[in-house]
C-alpha cells in the first residue's frame, strides 16, 4: 500500500510541477508569471514529492528505490499531459524507448530483492 500511495503522490507532483513550467506555453494568461505559477503548482508538488518519498522508503527501505521510482513515474505523466495540452505525440521511437527504460528501472527497482 505504500508503495501505491508514493506513486500517487510523486504522479500529482509530476502533474503539478508541468503546470508550473509549462503552464506558460498552454496558455497565454500564465506567460510571464514564472513566480506565480512556481508558488501555485510548484509549491504543492514539492510536498507530494517529499510526502511520496516517504512512503517509498518505507516500502523499499532505501532511498535510492525512490528516487528511480519518482523519475520513472515522471515518465507516465509528461507524456500524457505533453500530448493533451501541446498536441506534441508520445508515439515517436526516441519517446517510446525512454518510456521502456523507464518502466524497466522501476521493475529493477520494485522486483529486484
Amino acid at each position: 500500500m505504500n508503495l501505491f500511495i508514493a506513486c500517487v503522490l510523486y504522479s500529482l507532483g509530476h502533474t503539478l510541477n508541468w503546470f508550473a513550467m509549462h503552464s506558460q506555453f498552454v496558455w497565454q494568461w500564465w506567460e510571464g508569471k514564472l513566480f506565480p505559477a512556481a508558488i501555485t503548482f510548484g509549491l504543492p508538488g514539492v510536498f507530494c514529492f517529499v510526502w511520496g518519498t516517504t512512503f517509498a522508503f518505507k516500502a523499499m527501505e532505501e532511498l535510492w528505490g525512490p528516487r528511480f521510482l519518482g523519475f520513472s513515474m515522471s515518465f507516465f505523466v509528461f507524456p500524457l499531459l505533453t500530448w493533451y495540452f501541446m498536441n506534441e505525440s508520445m508515439f515517436t521511437v526516441k519517446t517510446m524507448l525512454c518510456i521502456l527504460l523507464s518502466f524497466s528501472i522501476l521493475a529493477v527497482q520494485i522486483f529486484w530483492k
